[in-house]
């Protein structure tokens, strides 16, 4: 179950924030920013506050920079966790947006990507869209690589049956996914020598960090880039 941790910081969505643009991707309202005629796309999947975060679309603009083309689909369908709506907690908000819905609500849009030419397509999940993004990854159809920031909910199961490049960038301060599970994780991606892995714990952060960070907080912005950084690495070593 999701805990106190998936709903902490929230950030202050706009519709307006980033370089990007929204536009229709494989049928989900979507933030894309980069060139439309780059041959490697980045999917970001986010946590349960959605697709207008301004440090989640900062990030895509960061990743399209570097020359992939970055989307960041609204799998909420208009509807992000409201940490102030009483009457929906996040147990309630949850049944309606599953993880399964969207790892279904995923494959058009790849398909999308595929359709318009793109040859190579890396996925990175926050949280919520970890989980997502680790169910793709089962499966060497969708995606090429895979990056976890924090993951809620993914168990040493779902890493056992990863068949693609995956980088795990975990918090010391993690309720959802401690860093004892981590280690264990490391250890089955370790056994696995068919799969490349890189497991990170960060230290001093909490869940959420890398895109709930307060702007204001050098200490927070620093960890945050830290692991955009290797984030990066990861999807040039493996997207291409």
């Amino acid at each position: 179950m999701a805990g106190p941790q998936c709903c902490a910081h929230p950030p202050t969505l706009n519709p307006s924030s980033g370089a990007g643009h929204v536009e229709k991707v494989g049928g989900l309202d979507s933030y894309v920013s980069g060139s439309p005629d780059s041959k490697l796309a980045i999917l970001l999947v986010s946590d349960i506050y959605g697709y207008e975060a301004p440090n989640l679309r900062k990030l895509a603009d960061k990743i399209a920079a570097a020359g992939f083309y970055a989307l960041v689909p609204d799998f909420f369908y208009g509807d992000p966790f409201a940490p102030d709506n009483a009457e929906r907690p996040i147990q309630v908000w949850l049944k309606d947006h599953g993880m399964h819905k969207g790892v279904e609500d995923a494959k058009p849009v790849i398909e999308a990507l595929n359709s318009k030419g793109v040859s190579a397509i890396g996925a990175v999940g926050f949280c919520w869209g970890a989980k997502v993004v680790v169910e793709l990854g089962k499966s060497s159809a969708f995606i090429k690589a895979a990056v976890l920031c924090h993951p809620s909910l993914v168990t040493v199961d779902d890493i056992k049956e990863f068949k693609v490049p995956i980088s795990i960038l975990g918090a010391e301060i993690d309720q959802m996914s401690p860093p004892a599970l981590l280690k264990q994780f490391e250890e089955v991606l370790a056994s696995k020598s068919e799969v490349d892995s890189f497991v990170k714990i960060f230290p001093k952060v909490a869940h959420g960090w890398t895109v709930r960070y307060d702007v204001q907080d050098e200490a927070a912005v620093k960890s945050a880039e830290e692991a955009h950084g290797n984030l990066m690495e990861w999807f040039a070593k493996y997207v291409k």
